[in-house]
């Protein structure tokens, strides 16, 4: 199995690709979005209003709006999701680590609510190819803000809808 197929390979420091679409579904079910911070240059569809690619460098572009993130997976997602946080005001797409000191700092600590979904997605190439195999571990969508909060109770997306925002911990 060639490390391209799934975004796994992302942890690994021999990853060959590191641009992974999200489904076309998921942003259909949580749209609209005004920006993507850190869109492909080359995409299938568009999944915000706005992107921002790597030549535009959105950790460091202004973010306005209703804010799309589905960061690169590595060792630079913490920062995307600490930005995300200051932001306040979107949905990101992560791992479901729940263990991690990212995931203490950016989500537990800041996040409005959670989405766990059921089962592993499959994520796309640039290309909108669907990858092969489904992307190795659990994933997550973080809500920040009251906007994400009332998408992410009301999507019809399959999983398990945490409060954060009103049941803190």
């Amino acid at each position: 199995m060639s490390r391209r197929n799934g975004i796994g390979g992302h942890q690994s420091a021999k990853m060959i690709n590191d641009e992974w679409i999200t489904p076309p579904e998921i942003i259909k079910a949580l749209g609209p979005f005004d920006l993507d911070p850190c869109a492909p240059v080359i995409r299938p569809w568009d999944t915000a209003k706005w992107h921002w690619t790597i030549n535009e460098n959105g950790l460091l572009a202004p973010w306005n709006g209703f804010t799309w993130l589905n960061p690169p997976y590595g060792k630079f997602t913490a920062r995307w999701l600490e930005r995300m946080a200051q932001h306040n005001n979107g949905i990101a797409l992560i791992f479901a680590r729940t263990e991690t000191d990212m995931f203490f700092r950016y989500v537990w600590d800041n996040a409005s609510c959670l989405l766990f979904m059921r089962g592993r997605i499959n994520f796309y190439d640039v290309d909108g190819k669907r990858a092969n195999v489904n992307s190795g571990a659990p994933s997550v969508l973080i809500g920040y803000g009251i906007e994400a909060f009332v998408r992410l109770e009301d999507c019809k997306i399959n999983g398990k809808f945490v409060d954060l925002l009103y049941h803190k911990f």
